[in-house]
């Protein structure tokens, strides 16, 4: 039981910036238990999807959506957004896999680094503005808007942690460090519980508004981006590392996203509850 706490504690410290505190025998007991990413996910998204719903019933959608990847940064850290111009700068190199990897692992930041970073958040806020704009159609009051934003931000995170179970469990690792580590101990069945966990907890949330598929379309939907993002690592490099751990992250939230936004859009699944 101790080991297991030591494992959630230090999932905690690993995945975000909450000080919990972190130890090399506590990253060894959550790398035996990957599906942990899941419980993150769910507390992460909770705490966001709160601070979503306090900014988006006082602010317009477009100061709200920054505040909110603000505050999503600050609460995950930025190490997955460096993961995405560290892919870019990787992809958009010229020659042979070899000279991808170089960019792929180099230090310094290039053109392709900086636009991957840039349509990374250019995404996210369009994804969020996009979303609210749709929620206050769909809820018809700033407050029906609020719940629908404090769900959506919640299903994304959950969405987005399994985004890196998929890599991990399918991938294959180019080189060693904690990707590799994180790779090698996401066992079948460490996944598929990680699987089971996020989907019924993202159904569940949009259960509650009257549109369970939202969740279902939303998970799925980041983890089939998470298998095309897979496709393209093993072409431009041979296999994936932490970097595109990291970019499977942010990448798998903002498609969760965009999901929500064409389910309530083009009213897929149900009608949504409103208080």
């Amino acid at each position: 039981m101790n080991n297991f706490l030591l494992a959630v504690r230090s999932s905690f410290g690993f995945l975000s910036t909450i000080p919990v505190g972190i130890t090399m025998e506590g990253l060894d007991e959550f790398f035996k238990r990957t599906y942990l990413h899941i419980l993150v996910g769910i507390v992460l998204g909770m705490i966001m999807g709160a601070v979503a719903f306090v900014l988006g019933s006082f602010l317009s959608p477009q100061l709200s959506a920054v505040f909110i990847i603000i505050f999503v940064y600050y609460l995950t850290g930025l190490n997955h957004l460096d993961g995405i111009a560290d892919l870019g700068d990787g992809m958009t190199a010229h020659g042979s896999r070899e000279k991808k990897l170089k960019a792929l692992k180099d230090m310094s930041l290039g053109i392709g680094g900086v636009a991957f970073a840039a349509l990374t958040l250019l995404a996210f806020y369009a994804a969020l503005v996009s979303l609210q704009a749709e929620a206050l159609i769909a809820g018809g009051s700033v407050t029906d808007m609020a719940v629908i934003i404090f769900i959506s931000i919640f299903v994304a995170e959950v969405s987005a942690m399994q985004s890196m179970l998929t890599i991990a469990a399918f991938g294959k690792s180019i080189h060693e460090g904690l990707g590799s580590i994180l790779v090698d101990n996401t066992t079948l069945p460490k996944y598929f519980l990680g699987f089971a966990l996020g989907i019924v907890s993202c159904t569940l949330a949009f259960w509650t508004i009257g549109i369970p598929l939202a969740g279902m379309i939303a998970f799925l939907a980041a983890i089939a981006a998470t298998f095309i993002l897979l496709n393209v690592s093993n072409r431009h490099f041979g296999g994936v590392n932490g970097d595109v751990i990291g970019s499977s992250n942010e990448i798998g939230r903002i498609i969760a996203l965009i999901a929500i936004y064409l389910v309530i859009k083009y009213d897929i699944g149900g009608i949504v509850w409103t208080l």
